[in-house]
């Protein structure tokens, strides 16, 4: 009877990992997304940035409908698929300063600097959480569930993109140094905020 209750304990945890793995590979595949931001930004910068604060506006609107027991069906469905734990009946942030992130580095920074900084958040916070929900096992002290190999993760994605853009060692290992050290931080969404302008703002210095 002892060795059923395990089993069934073992069961639940298995589901509640695997739908938590599945819920990030969804909510950072959005953040990868994001890279293409800076190709639509070259194209149609104006365009682009009334767009997204569009989309800032109806999703938020979408989500104050959703806490009033009036969700949209699309929308908050979507949001809900994505919602972390800490996110259950509250209205959920991370879409909203993962935008904002974004425009801020848009309209403040060049767009060569303001690429660098949406690349660090895409594909630095997004291979970071996922890394980190796989294969990380040694937590960081004081980072709330931060992991080394997440954080390797960021430095390698962010280091990479950087590269890509500049061709210079020197300024990407900062870049990816300064992307790091912000991700390790307990921000919950608002390191979404944070990176595209610092690592922007820090590649304009270099």
């Amino acid at each position: 009877m002892q060795s059923m209750n395990n089993d069934v304990m073992y069961g639940i945890v298995a589901r509640q990992r695997l739908n938590s793995i599945l819920k990030e590979i969804f909510r950072k595949s959005i953040h990868i997304c994001s890279s293409l931001v800076p190709v639509f930004l070259r194209i149609a910068c104006r365009p682009v940035i009334f767009t997204l604060l569009s989309l800032v506006i109806f999703y938020s609107l979408s989500e104050l409908l959703r806490l009033k027991g009036h969700p949209l069906p699309v929308i908050s469905k979507i949001t809900e698929m994505a919602a972390r734990k800490r996110d259950e009946n509250r209205f959920v942030l991370g879409p909203v300063t993962l935008v904002a992130g974004i425009l801020i580095a848009a309209v403040f920074l060049p767009i060569e600097c303001a690429t660098v900084g949406i690349f660090a958040l895409a594909f630095g916070d997004g291979t970071a959480s996922l890394v980190g929900k796989l294969i990380g096992r040694v937590a960081i002290p004081g980072a709330h569930g931060k992991t080394v190999a997440g954080s390797l993760a960021c430095f390698t994605a962010v280091y990479v993109s950087t590269f890509c853009v500049c061709a210079s060692c020197l300024t990407s290992l900062v870049c990816a140094l300064c992307a790091m050290m912000i991700e390790m931080l307990p921000l919950a969404d608002f390191d979404n905020l944070i990176i595209p302008f610092a690592i922007g703002g820090i590649f304009f210095l270099m």
